[in-house]
């Protein structure tokens, strides 16, 4: 019998655990998914004849190393920081490990390590990163295969919620890890543009934003933290332009620089006995001035905003002028503000998310200056098998089965631009209706 254990049952676990059960009928597989919560981890195996659930302390390396050597292979879902030990662990053990995160130092420091005991650590192999690198390369490899010379290249990928469950004036729901949310953009920004080297710093990234069009609907696009280091594997060289970025409804972006500008999403700080001071009282001590009754004066004063502008409306509905109490006896500002955002922007019962990317590459062809756009909407199919759960886990989840059969090779830190990997995954994924609209 073969096993493959799930680390971390979070937001995004779900798709990829139902997956993985739906091959598992056999009785040749067996699943176990392993988290701090074991009630949470119950939960997602529903009792099913072929896997079980196990709480399990990630900090404890020997209960960890034990866990890891029962399986063949290890999906990871814990917080990147978390992947190391994991990966340590399965080097140990000559198991593969799959995650969805992005290859730390750390992880990349293990290449050889890996490669000398013939695992497989295979990165970025979720959504974005992950079918973003995949569907981007089929394209890439196709045009070069035909002669083509790639000018330029952008990708976009955002995770929202659909337009007829949009509900509140930030356009907005937590789809997956709302801590990653909260602290988005606070690394420097690099790309190229027209051959330039561009660096945007952390507090203009929700300021220069680009109009992106998908399918006919207008979204606003934030360049992502390093595009630069994609230049090379991916093998275009000859671009002038290259960036990738994110996605967010429009108006989100300027709204959610005035948080930034605020201090309300640092986290470097601890906020002490935070549970006696009411979110209107934690705004003032953020606002230049003193005179609390004066607030929404002093927050338009400092925002250069209008108190019946949209941007103000915005900040009113999240609640940051009311007297309530916050509930966290100390945090960081990033922590308190996440744990009021987790109230606001809760995916509600009945509610379906939507994966939205976009792909534009240009290329010169026989003389010719010609551009290959290709898009990606997916829904979510309920408040539980989201889009954005059903894009993470589904190509991890293919990944593993296909390492199971001996259909994917390789060993090392890896991410997924070569064919041997893209080409099945992404197939497999056109079955679960994760298709490509191209437009050339």
């Amino acid at each position: 019998m073969q096993r493959i254990l799930v680390l971390g049952a979070g937001l995004s676990s779900s798709y990829l655990i139902h997956y993985l059960l739906q091959h598992a009928h056999s009785g040749m597989l067996q699943i176990t998914v392993a988290d701090a919560s074991a009630e949470t981890a119950q939960q997602k195996v529903a009792g099913h004849d072929y896997a079980h659930a196990v709480a399990i302390d990630v900090n404890d390396v020997y209960e960890l190393s034990l866990l890891v050597k029962e399986h063949d292979i290890v999906i990871s879902l814990m917080p990147p920081a978390l992947h190391i030990r994991v990966a340590k662990a399965c080097i140990e053990h000559k198991r593969h490990l799959i995650t969805a995160s992005y290859v730390s130092d750390e992880m990349r420091a293990l290449h050889s390590e890996a490669i000398k005991a013939n695992v497989l650590l295979l990165n970025e192999a979720g959504l974005d990163p992950g079918i973003d690198h995949m569907s981007a390369m089929q394209i890439i490899h196709g045009i070069q295969k035909n002669g083509g010379t790639i000018t330029s290249f952008s990708s976009y990928t955002g995770g929202l919620i659909a337009p007829e469950y949009d509900t509140n004036p930030w356009h907005y729901k937590f789809t997956w890890n709302p801590r990653n949310v909260v602290l988005a953009g606070q690394a420097t920004a690099s790309y190229l543009e027209q051959g330039e080297l561009k660096y945007i710093p952390p507090a203009r990234i929700f300021t220069q934003t680009q109009l992106v069009n998908v399918q006919g609907v207008n979204y606003e696009g934030y360049a992502n933290r390093d595009s630069l280091s994609y230049i090379k594997p991916y093998g275009i060289e000859t671009a002038h332009t290259v960036l990738r970025g994110t996605l967010r409804m429009q108006g989100y972006c300027s709204s959610w620089n005035h948080l930034i500008r605020l201090g309300l999403t640092d986290d470097s700080f601890t906020v002490k006995d935070a549970h006696r001071l009411s979110y209107r009282q934690l705004l003032s001590a953020f606002t230049p001035g003193s005179d609390i009754s004066k607030l929404e004066y002093r927050v338009c004063k400092f925002l250069d905003i209008l108190p019946d502008s949209e941007s103000f409306g915005k900040l009113q509905w999240l609640g940051l002028f009311s007297d309530d109490n916050i509930n966290i006896r100390e945090g960081s500002p990033a922590q308190i503000l996440q744990l009021l955002l987790q109230q606001k922007w809760k995916l509600n019962k009945g509610d379906l998310d939507q994966i939205v990317m976009l792909h534009r590459i240009t290329y010169e062809l026989n003389g010719q200056h010609r551009t290959h756009q290709t898009s990606l909407v997916v829904r979510g199919e309920n408040e539980k098998l989201t889009a954005m759960a059903k894009t993470v886990g589904l190509p991890m989840g293919i990944a593993a089965r296909l390492l199971l059969e001996g259909k994917l090779n390789g060993a090392g830190v890896q991410i997924p631009i070569y064919a041997a990997m893209y080409k099945p995954i992404l197939a497999e994924l056109e079955k679960y209706g994760i298709v490509f609209v191209d437009e050339v």
